[in-house]
């Protein structure tokens, strides 16, 4: 006797395999049978007929470090059928600390009014989200960024050669708690301090495990060559998998750089080096607003920015930064830049900084500074959005076989203690969009095709074996949906709003949504990749 069966849908099974009519059993957490089961008994029938039973959605790019020890119900990726989430990407991760004291100033979306365990190191993080009623599963890369604060704290400087050796030892020791792999975020403090000769190193670490590296590269605007061939050389001397995160170019990148991008790609395949890459389904970008600061004005940490944000002659010269993170603001164009996500300014969110400084009666550039200065400890939560991606380019990646899709987002909720979080502009509806806008309305790829991208292909890619595929005997994380009404709700101004057209989720065999509505199941787990 079967404890589900998922009786008349159309299965895509996630491997890009046409669809076919089955029911799928599910028992002990797993799928048990599929095929034609109408005569076989189970404790509940559940009819899907005129929808679609695939895997569950991996989420192969999250910032969702903290949030999830904060509420880790994960309602905003639940709903949009998310099973499993990767954390600690762009060189941001909760551990490993030298102290508890830093936990707060490693940790993305940090909350004080949050009661969370405390740890020191990578293993000990992951007890703590073990701790949490999980929504989703939790794969846990550990990042770059966090590892030099470990060995070197807010300094100016990369490294010497005993601390790359320090960084390295950190690396394992995560690793061997059950890293999945290793990310830099090479636009960001510190990691914009590293070049490959200190990047190498730790990669060939995690080469060593079989884990990926995945990396925001330096640049994807003017210089974009530059910042993706350094990716893929340093990929090459360590021997490592390379996950190329968001790879979509930039506002001021030239038309051709997409294109251009993917023959170096395929180029240095040929020459066997081992690259992916993963696009967001979106033309806005979403950041930190802190990251546009110069490397110079964030030294110190956010006590350090704040004197600096106080002090005349430093905001004139952080103005003048001739090569900040989002060329938009050098071009000025602030009526394509929205904030997205503050505590002290709630009041503005959605608002286009045309509009803020206007309101304000001050440059749009002050109305900024002035913003981050006033969410003072928050700082590292306040987010912004600009129209820096081409949808042409999207497109274009889209059609690549190796390129998945990913959120860059933060799993949270329109209540309890993440209710006022935002974390992307999609993020409470990116895999809908991407079912709605780029496959059903503008047939960029197929179904079938779009939900490998969502699945089978990001396990692969981590090493999941067991999940990512409708097969027997994988575990029983499921999405069942009606592809002619699924739909992301998000809006710059209404970003919390739920996706509909999803019916049913399931993890790890229990139902996190039934008839469009969630359950009080959380039933994720921790993913530790402890093999070599």
């Amino acid at each position: 006797m079967f404890d589900t069966i998922l009786q008349g849908g159309h299965v895509i099974d996630g491997t890009g395999a046409a669809r076919f009519q089955a029911d799928v059993a599910l028992s002990g957490g797993k799928v048990a049978a599929i095929g034609r089961l109408n005569e076989e008994d189970a404790a509940e029938v559940i009819d899907v007929s005129g929808l679609v039973v695939t895997p569950g959605f991996i989420d192969m790019h999250t910032h969702s470090d903290f949030t999830l020890l904060a509420d880790g119900r994960a309602e905003s990726q639940v709903h949009q059928g998310v099973t499993t989430e990767v954390i600690g990407q762009c060189g941001i991760s909760c551990a490993p600390v030298c102290s508890h004291d830093a936990i707060p100033s490693v940790s993305p979306w940090y909350n004080d009014k949050v009661d969370h365990p405390l740890w020191h190191s990578f293993g000990d993080y992951l007890n703590a989200l073990d701790g949490v009623g999980l929504g989703v599963n939790v794969l846990a890369f550990v990042g770059h960024g966090t590892i030099h604060r470990a060995v070197l704290g807010d300094q100016l400087r990369a490294g010497e050669p005993e601390e790359i050796d320090a960084m390295c030892r950190l690396l394992e020791e995560a690793m061997d708690d059950g890293a999945g792999g290793f990310s830099t975020g090479l636009e960001y403090w510190p990691g914009s301090l590293a070049a490959p000769e200190h990047l190498v190193p730790m990669c060939e670490v995690a080469a060593k495990r079989g884990r990926l590296y995945a990396t925001h590269v330096r640049n994807r605007d003017t210089h974009y060559d530059v910042g993706f061939s350094e990716a893929i050389a340093t990929a090459r001397q360590a021997g490592a998998r390379l996950q190329i995160s968001h790879i979509q170019p930039k506002f001021g990148a030239p038309d051709y750089a997409m294109e251009h991008t993917l023959e170096m790609i395929d180029l240095a395949r040929q020459r066997g080096v081992d690259i992916a890459f993963d696009v967001i389904p979106h033309d806005w970008n979403n950041t930190l607003m802190a990251a546009i600061l110069p490397k110079w004005a964030q030294e110190g940490g956010i006590d350090g920015v704040l004197k600096r944000l106080s002090d005349p002659e430093a905001r004139a010269r952080i103005k003048a930064n001739p090569q900040p993170m989002w060329l938009i603001v050098k071009a000025r164009q602030w009526k394509d830049i929205v904030l997205l996500n503050a505590s002290e300014n709630k009041d503005l969110i959605g608002a286009d900084f045309e509009e803020i400084g206007r309101l304000r009666g001050v440059d749009p550039y002050d109305a900024v500074l002035d913003i981050l200065l006033e969410e003072g400890s928050n700082m590292m939560g306040t987010i912004w959005a600009s129209k820096s991606f081409r949808n042409a380019d999207v497109d274009l990646c889209l059609q690549q076989p190796e390129c998945g899709v990913i959120s860059d987002t933060i799993a949270v909720a329109n209540d309890g203690v993440l209710k006022d979080a935002v974390g992307s502009l999609s993020g409470y509806g990116w895999t809908a969009r991407f079912l709605q806008h780029y496959v059903r309305d503008r047939q960029v790829v197929s179904l079938e095709e779009g939900v490998r991208k969502l699945t089978s292909l990001p396990a692969a890619q981590l090493g999941i074996k067991d999940r990512g595929r409708i097969a027997k005997d994988q575990q029983a994380d499921i999405c069942v949906f009606d592809p002619a009404s699924i739909a992301s709700n998000c809006t710059a101004r209404q970003p919390r709003s739920y996706a509909s057209g999803v019916a049913h989720v399931v993890v790890n065999g229990q139902f996190a949504m039934k008839n469009g509505a969630r359950t009080a199941s959380n039933t994720g787990t921790v993913l530790r990749n402890t093999g070599t």
